[in-house]
């Protein structure tokens, strides 16, 4: 199927980065999946697998100067399979999480304009784990979509009780109930895809959100195990992050289910999320108020009188500290890199010294 770059998403950004960057000369292409360094890209001449240029590699500060899933890069076509990857354009938003052990974040896709947030409606429910997907997408620049998937699995009565607490705790979020099995609620997400925007599906292993790719794409494209009743899981295949055209034009990433979607320096996202708290703080007697137990907040105040939820407030509190703590544990890695080129120099430079005075 033939298309333009605008359906892959290309606009003027992208085209005033290109030319910013000094990339006019080149073609360019979109990232649709990564294999091991490798990458799978495409644009209207076809899909090649490029690598990047060593010159690349040797001049990356880190992991988020790689291409990622999303990205436009600029290409090289070396035959009709493949290319080489001159360079990045600058990213429009980005999605990105930190993970136990490691101070880089790692980049999940880029240019994403909405994430659909999946969380499975039956025992996985979790406010918490919305709350945070919601932060890093926001943070991103993306606008957060929350879809509560396997609503066959729970009686009526039960629906109306989760729908009414994702609403008392998540506010005016933009959200939408669906069953990938029975293929309900695809209207719902489907009327929130146009044409040459990108969007991504977040959640947890076995949420369903390949099997509702599935369904958006109209055929299995994504290989799913049988769906067990009982557990109402279907054990997927999805092991990387890979992107798809839907026949109505919009672009769908499909994402691994993560265990662990620790936050970065999320502050804009958490205080969007948490816009209530964030407006009440500025009334409290203290600047620096946790929100816990000091006398003179007006967080704790307004829990007292119900007007917000405890376990969003422990939750709020939970993702700030883990937003501070990745932004001090990165500003020391920055010192440390600092100190060490210092060194690095120093050392040179005394060498050269030495060296000179023996002649």
């Amino acid at each position: 199927m033939s298309c333009e770059l605008e359906d892959l998403g290309y606009g003027e950004f992208f085209a005033s980065s290109r030319q910013g960057l000094g990339l006019d000369g080149y073609a360019v292409a979109r990232v649709i999946a990564e294999h091991r360094g490798a990458y799978k890209v495409k644009n209207p001449a076809g899909v090649y697998l490029a690598e990047v240029t060593g010159r690349h590699m040797f001049t990356a500060q880190s992991r988020e100067d790689y291409p990622a899933v999303g990205d436009w890069v600029a290409i090289t076509e070396m035959d009709a399979e493949s290319a080489i990857i001159n360079g990045v354009l600058r990213r429009k938003t980005i999605l990105q999480r930190k993970y136990s052990g490691q101070l880089e974040a790692q980049v999940i896709a880029t240019n994403i304009d909405v994430a659909f947030i999946v969380e499975s409606i039956d025992r996985d429910y979790n406010l918490n784990r919305l709350e945070r997907y919601m932060a890093i997408a926001r943070d991103g620049g993306i606008e957060p979509v929350v879809v509560l998937n396997k609503i066959d699995l729970i009686p009526l009565e039960e629906l109306d009780l989760k729908t009414a607490q994702v609403r008392a705790r998540l506010g005016d979020v933009d959200f939408v109930q669906s069953s990938a099995f029975l293929a309900e609620g695809l209207d719902g997400i489907s009327s929130r895809i146009s044409r040459g925007n990108t969007y991504c599906f977040l959640g947890s292993s076995g949420v369903g959100k390949s099997s509702l790719i599935n369904r958006l794409l109209g055929g299995e494209v994504i290989r799913i195990e049988d769906i067990s009743r009982h557990t109402g899981r279907g054990r997927h295949t999805t092991t990387a992050r890979e992107m798809y055209f839907l026949a109505g034009g919009g672009i769908v990433i499909d994402n691994p289910g993560m265990r662990e979607i620790g936050m970065t320096g999320s502050h804009a996202g958490i205080r969007d999320v948490f816009a209530e708290v964030a407006a009440l703080s500025h009334a409290c007697r203290f600047k620096d108020c946790t929100h816990m137990r000091e006398p003179g907040c007006a967080v704790r105040e307004a829990v007292t009188n119900g007007e917000l939820d405890e376990a969003a407030i422990l939750n709020y509190a939970r993702l700030k500290k883990e937003a501070e703590y990745y932004e001090m544990s990165s500003l020391e890695k920055k010192n440390k890199d600092r100190q060490f080129g210092k060194f690095v120099k120093r050392a040179k430079k005394q060498l050269k010294e030495f060296k000179e005075f023996e002649q």
